[in-house]
């Protein structure tokens, strides 16, 4: 199965891809190679590369020896190869275990030979099954100079459409406010606006839509989610206020846009405090945030916590509103 993946940070340029495959080998088959005469693998792709892994025998020490060949003459390449034998119980073997890092040059002719020890009569013992040898080879290329592929930008494009209006073709009034937008973007991204704007529904042949029970302020802060996935940059000498957010979860609910419904339970409970957390896990409640109101609950019922947080008016609005959850909030606090 091929892998990709990342290095760590200080190297980050560096990218590591390669592929494992499993060699299953006739041993009696092996044994009676002539001198130079090899087992090859079938061609194997890892990193844009071809390779392949030919197998040999030697009579003298009854040994097995492989070489990994490098099969594209118009590319140098540095690899990193690993070869293991696969056990009776069919898990690898750490005593039969080679390694090999190399640069493979152009020339089409990149081999390296090496000796994989393996005595006849222990051989038989460990590692045949029905009369097979199975090898395990990983090959991994490391490309240090890879082509640099820059982050996506479609966000940056559909926010400049949304800023300049081109091309819009329904607008939502909300107290007096236009928000001019495009039916198809808003479809693509929020079920419920498609089945408004594109279903059965009375909106779908309307031009302007008339919007209640929801602020200019985070219908523009949820549309701009929309367009380009990301929340606007918070101010810093003003921060964003539960309340705010709050809304925001509540639309991100109505209109099905999960990804911000997350985002903004993490904002959320990093405003989690004695004074909010009743507050917050009533939000949770209503709008299943499951997780959310999980972490507001283990934060409640410390009980260092739940003596402060009983005195707010959150707390006296949960319990009126969700008997329930404060009847298991002060039964785990007993406990």
């Amino acid at each position: 199965s091929n892998k990709r993946a990342k290095m760590a940070e200080p190297v980050a340029r560096t990218t590591v891809v390669g592929s494992s495959v499993q060699i299953r080998i006739y041993y009696e088959r092996i044994k009676k190679l002539p001198v130079n005469r090899s087992i090859l693998s079938d061609v194997v792709s890892a990193g844009g590369h071809l390779w392949r892994i030919e197998f040999f025998w030697d009579d003298d020490d009854a040994n097995i020896f492989i070489s990994l060949r490098h099969m594209n003459k118009s590319r140098s390449v540095r690899a990193f190869f690993e070869a293991l034998v696969l056990g009776m119980d069919g898990t690898p073997s750490n005593q039969s275990r080679l390694y090999l890092c190399q640069n493979f040059e152009s020339s089409g002719d990149g081999t390296h030979k090496w000796g994989l020890l393996i005595v006849e009569p222990d051989l038989a013992k460990r590692f045949l099954i029905e009369r097979h040898v199975t090898f395990v080879c990983t090959i991994m290329v490391i490309d240090d100079s890879p082509i640099l592929v820059p982050p996506s930008d479609i966000g940056t494009h559909l926010g400049r459409l949304l800023d300049h209006n081109e091309g819009t073709d329904v607008s939502f009034s909300i107290d007096d406010e236009a928000f001019p937008a495009h039916r198809a973007v808003l479809a693509a991204r929020s079920p419920v606006f498609k089945a408004e704007l594109f279903g059965s529904m009375a909106e779908s042949t309307m031009s302007s839509i008339t919007l209640h029970d929801i602020t200019p302020a985070t219908f523009r802060t949820m549309l701009r989610f929309i367009y380009t996935d990301e929340l606007p940059a918070e101010d810093e000498h003003q921060e964003t206020s539960t309340e705010m957010i709050q809304n925001l979860l509540v639309a991100a609910d109505r209109y099905a846009l999960d990804r911000l419904k997350f985002i903004c339970s993490q904002k959320l409970w990093d405003k989690v405090s004695v004074d909010t957390v009743a507050t917050i896990l009533a939000c949770a409640e209503t709008y299943n945030c499951q997780e959310l109101r999980n972490k507001c609950i283990d934060f409640f019922v410390l009980e260092e916590n739940f003596k402060q947080a009983v005195f707010t008016d959150g707390y006296v609005a949960l319990v009126l509103k969700f008997p329930s959850i404060a009847a298991e909030l002060k039964r785990r606090v007993r406990a």
